[in-house]
C-alpha cells in the first residue's frame, strides 16, 4: 500500500493522464473495473497502451510530483488550468528616495513587495491612487539621478520631485512610510498620522504645509471610498476560491484580499473539466495554482468544493513551501462570507459571459469548417510579414486553438536583411539574409523556422495554416512544405484589389480563389486571426526599427566610438533614455564634452 504517481500512455507514447494515489495498486486497478460509467473514463481507458508508476515517500510528495508532471506534460484527460507565469506586485524600493513601481517576476528581498494582485489593472490602479495621495516617484534610478528639472508628473501633482530637491529627504520618507502603512491595510494609523501632522503644522503657523496635509487627507478619504475600503476582516491576507458550473463548462474565480482589502479577482476556465465534481476541479486548481508560488495564510472555499483529506495534505504541503501555516477552510462568516458570496457571483457572471462568447465563436468556427470542408478543424496558425521599405523585417505567427487566440504560443521571427554589398545569393536560405523588401523570401524563412521543429516531431501540428498575402506568399509556403515533406493545409488571405475589409479572397494551393459574403461568420473569424497576426507583426517591427534607428544614429555621430557608446548606455540604462536626455545631462557622462553632447542631442532630435 504505497503512495505515488501513475501515468497512462497511448500507443504513440503520448501521455493520456497523470494521477496520484495514497494506495497506487488499488487506484490504478480501479480504472479497469466494469463499474466505471463515465464516458470520459471509458474513452481514456480504451486508449491506454502502457502504464508507468513512481513510488513516493508520502501523499504530499505524490501531490507535488503529480502537478509538476501535469504542468510539463499537459495530459489530454487531466484538468488543466492555464499557467500564469507571474503575478503583478507593487514594490516600494529600498533606495534613498523610495520608488513606487509595478513589478512582475521573482521578488528581491532588498525591497518591499505588496500583492500579488490578480491582474495588472488592479496593481496599476492602486499605484495611481497612491500617487494622488503621497506623490512618490515612479521613475527609474537612471532617470532620477540625471534630471535637471521636474518632470510632467510633478506638474500634474503626482510627484514631489525629489530628483531636484523640491522636498526634503525626511518629508519624503514620511510620505513613503505612510504609503507603506496604507499598503499594509493600516488605514486608521495613516489617517491619525496625517491628522496630527496637519494640526501641528497649523499650530506652528506653517499653513502651506498644513494645506498640503489637508489635501492628502481629502485624497485619502476619496481613495478609501473607491479602492482601499476597510473591512471587518482586519488586516487578514486571504484568497477566496469560488466555482460555477454550467453546460459542461466550469469557472473558478479567485478573489485576492491583502491587509483586509479586496484587491480584485480573476476567473480561470479549466480544460478537460467536463462532468467532473466540484471538489476535484477546485483541488486541481489549488494544486496547480499555488505549488511553487506565494500563498497567503488563509484559503476560503465553498463547502461543496472541499475534498477533505486531499485538502489537508495540500495544506500541509503548502505550509511547508510557504514557511508559515496555510489553512483551507469552508466555515466562513461575516466579511469572509461576503467575500465568498461575491466571488461566487463573479464566477457565475464570468461563466455566463464565457458561454455566450463560445456560442458565437462556435458558430464562426463551424461555418469555417463547412466552408473549407474540414470538419475537424481546431487549430489555426497565421503568418504575416511587416517592414518599412525592407527595414527591420519581422514575421509573426499567431495561434488560434480551441476557439481562442493563444497568446502564449505566438512567435516573432526577426528576418536578417543582406547589405547591398552582399548581394542576393542567400535570400532564400534558412536563417540567412534576404533582399530588403522580399516578402516571399521572408515568408519562406519564417515558415521554415516554424515548421522545422514539426518535421522533427517537436511541435504541435496545426489543422490549417493561413498566409496573409497573395499567390506569391502562398507559393513560398508550398515550397517550405515540399522541402520539409509536410502536408499541412494552406490557405492565402488576400485583401483584394481595393484592400477593403470584407473584400478578402481566400487563395488555395491549386490556384483557385473564393470570396465569402461580408456578413459571413466564417469570414469574420479569418479576419480576426489575420488582423491579430498583422498587429503582432507590426508591433515587433516598430520596436525593432526604433531600436535600430537610435543605435545607428549613435554610430553615425563623429567622435562616438565603442567606448563612449558603452559609457552612454551604462549611464542612462537604455537607448531610449539617451534620446530623451538633455545636453546638460549628456555632459555628465565621462568622455562627453559640451560640443559632443550638443552633436548627440541634435542627431537624436
Amino acid at each position: 500500500m504505497l503512495p505515488g504517481v501513475y501515468r497512462y500512455y497511448d500507443a504513440q507514447g503520448a501521455v493520456l493522464y497523470v494521477g496520484k494515489a495514497n494506495q497506487l495498486k488499488k487506484r490504478v486497478s480501479s480504472y479497469f473495473q466494469k463499474s466505471h460509467v463515465s464516458p470520459r473514463i471509458r474513452m481514456m481507458v480504451s486508449h491506454i497502451a502502457r502504464i508507468e508508476t513512481t513510488v513516493t515517500r508520502s501523499e504530499a510528495e505524490a501531490l507535488l510530483l503529480e502537478n509538476n508532471l501535469i504542468k510539463s506534460l499537459k495530459p489530454r484527460y487531466n484538468i488543466l488550468f492555464r499557467d500564469d507565469k507571474s503575478y503583478p506586485y507593487i514594490v516600494l524600493t529600498a533606495e534613498e528616495f523610495p520608488r513606487l513601481t509595478y513589478f512582475r517576476g521573482t521578488p528581491n528581498k532588498q525591497h518591499q513587495y505588496f500583492g500579488p494582485y490578480p491582474n495588472a489593472y488592479a496593481a496599476k490602479e492602486s499605484i495611481a491612487l497612491l500617487q494622488k495621495i503621497f506623490r512618490l516617484r515612479t521613475c527609474e534610478e537612471s532617470v532620477f539621478k540625471n534630471r535637471m528639472r521636474p518632470c510632467l508628473l510633478h506638474q500634474i501633482d503626482r510627484c514631489t520631485a525629489p530628483c531636484v530637491n523640491l522636498i526634503s529627504e525626511q518629508d519624503y520618507r514620511t510620505d513613503a512610510h505612510c504609503a507603506l502603512l496604507l499598503l499594509q491595510g493600516k488605514h486608521q494609523e495613516v489617517e491619525r498620522n496625517l491628522q496630527g501632522a496637519m494640526e501641528k503644522a497649523a499650530d506652528e503657523q506653517r499653513y502651506e504645509q498644513a494645506a498640503v496635509l489637508r489635501d492628502q487627507l481629502r485624497a485619502l478619504h476619496t481613495v478609501q471610498q473607491k479602492q482601499f475600503v476597510e473591512s471587518t476582516g482586519g488586516t487578514v491576507d486571504a484568497d477566496i476560491i469560488a466555482l460555477a458550473m454550467s453546460n459542461g463548462l466550469a469557472c473558478v474565480n479567485l478573489a485576492v484580499v491583502r491587509g483586509g482589502r479586496h484587491l480584485g479577482d480573476k476567473s480561470f476556465f479549466p480544460e478537460h473539466a467536463e462532468d467532473l465534481p466540484a471538489d476535484e476541479i477546485v483541488e486541481a486548481f489549488l494544486a496547480q495554482h499555488y505549488l511553487n508560488r506565494a500563498v497567503p495564510p488563509l484559503l476560503i472555499l465553498a463547502a461543496e468544493c472541499r475534498s477533505g483529506q486531499a485538502d489537508d495534505a495540500l495544506a500541509q504541503l503548502l505550509s511547508e513551501q510557504a514557511g508559515h501555516q496555510v489553512r483551507i477552510i469552508t466555515a466562513a462568516s461575516g466579511a469572509r462570507r461576503q467575500w465568498l458570496e461575491m466571488a461566487t457571483r463573479n464566477a457565475e457572471l464570468a461563466l455566463g459571459q464565457r458561454i455566450m462568447q463560445q456560442g458565437g465563436e462556435s458558430l464562426r468556427l463551424d461555418r469555417l469548417r463547412t466552408f473549407l470542408d474540414m470538419p475537424h478543424l481546431q487549430r489555426i496558425e497565421c503568418f504575416d510579414i511587416s517592414h518599412t521599405m525592407g527595414e527591420a523585417t519581422v514575421a509573426s505567427c499567431v495561434v488560434y486553438d480551441n476557439m481562442e487566440m493563444r497568446a502564449a504560443q505566438y512567435r516573432r521571427y526577426n528576418i536578417p536583411v543582406l547589405s547591398k554589398t552582399e548581394g542576393t545569393a542567400l535570400s532564400s536560405v534558412e536563417g540567412g539574409g534576404i533582399t530588403a523588401g522580399d516578402d516571399y523570401a521572408a515568408m519562406k524563412q519564417a515558415l521554415m523556422r516554424r515548421y522545422q521543429k514539426l518535421a522533427e516531431g517537436k511541435a504541435v501540428r496545426p489543422d490549417l495554416v493561413l498566409i496573409d498575402g497573395g499567390l506569391g506568399q502562398l507559393h513560398s509556403a508550398m515550397q517550405v512544405m515540399q522541402e520539409l515533406h509536410l502536408d499541412l493545409p494552406l490557405v492565402g488571405v488576400a485583401k483584394g484589389a481595393l484592400r477593403k475589409a470584407g473584400m478578402e479572397q481566400l487563395i488555395f494551393p491549386d490556384g483557385t480563389s473564393r470570396r465569402m459574403p461580408e456578413d459571413e461568420p466564417a469570414l469574420h473569424l479569418i479576419q480576426t486571426i489575420r488582423d491579430e497576426a498583422h498587429r503582432f507583426a507590426i508591433t515587433g517591427h516598430r520596436a525593432r526599427r526604433g531600436k535600430a534607428r537610435v543605435a545607428s544614429s549613435l554610430e553615425e555621430i563623429s567622435g562616438i566610438g565603442d567606448k563612449r557608446r558603452r559609457s552612454l548606455l551604462t549611464h542612462f540604462g537604455s537607448l531610449r533614455e539617451i534620446a530623451q536626455a538633455s545636453v546638460e545631462q549628456l555632459c555628465q557622462v565621462e568622455g562627453i564634452s559640451k560640443s559632443l553632447a550638443t552633436r548627440i542631442y541634435q542627431q537624436l532630435h
